[in-house]
């Protein structure tokens, strides 16, 4: 398995993966810190009532919504459409590696790469906020914790739509429910969270540790048993899917 990540890595180099990865990970950085930089809000900086880090905790989870979906969506599709463009299945299997490993080697391989990329996108939120001005003190348990679970709930969706690369040539398909799915991601953050559970793009939002009140913006704290087994079943049915692949012939 290791070797066939690795392989992945170098597919990686050729699609220039990481370049596209860090062109999305600061333009998801600035879009969520822009608003720091009003006059009206450098006002409230200093105010510990204000929570000013709670507000960009929630700034940065609306943008992530927005746009975490269609980046797991093009890189699931810029790393599988390869096998379908190249006949990438066939050279595969004659290396002993068959489609359903060959799935599980790309998974891991973006996840991978997708560890430091969050952390590095949550440093350069952090980051303009000490350089807006923001003087009150930062918690770090929340934005650490929502860190990790975005990048749990990028890899499940990465999961996601590399079995569905996998199963339709056509790529516009794959990015197109990525669309979608950021379309219902946004609108989960606008819903109850019991009914956000419900909907599979609704977990950027279930994982929201910073939220409205009536005195408001505040953290809480994300339902972490809802967001486990969200994470379960799709692993399950990703090692299901990827073993039926084997079955089938390419």
């Amino acid at each position: 398995m290791t070797r066939i990540v690795l392989l992945e890595f170098r597919k990686m180099r050729r699609l220039r993966t990481i370049p596209l990865l860090l062109v999305l990970v600061a333009a998801v950085a600035s879009l969520s810190s822009a608003s720091l930089f009003s006059d009206g809000t450098r006002e409230t900086l200093s105010d510990a009532a204000g929570r000013p880090w709670a507000a960009l905790l929630l700034s940065y989870t609306m943008m992530a919504a927005m746009t975490s979906p269609i980046l797991a969506s093009v890189l699931a599709s810029r790393q599988t459409d390869i096998e379908h463009s190249g006949a990438g299945w066939t050279l595969a299997a004659a290396a002993a590696h068959s489609p359903g490993a060959l799935c599980r080697a790309k998974l891991a391989a973006l996840a991978l790469l997708l560890m430091p990329a969050i952390g590095l996108q949550t440093l350069l939120v952090l980051g303009a906020g000490m350089l807006a001005g923001i003087t009150v003190p930062l918690d770090p348990g929340p934005w650490m914790a929502y860190t990790t679970l975005l990048f749990l709930v990028d890899v499940a969706f990465c999961a996601l739509h590399i079995w569905l690369a996998a199963s339709v040539e056509n790529q516009l398909i794959s990015v197109g429910v990525g669309m979608l799915g950021a379309f219902l991601a946004v609108f989960s953050l606008l819903i109850p969270s019991a009914a956000s559970r419900l909907i599979p793009w609704g977990y950027y939002a279930v994982i929201s540790h910073a939220g409205q009140s009536d005195g408001g913006v505040t953290y809480v704290t994300a339902p972490y048993g809802w967001i486990l087994g969200f994470l379960v079943l799709v692993g399950a049915a990703f090692i299901l899917a990827t073993r039926r692949f084997d079955c089938a012939e390419r």
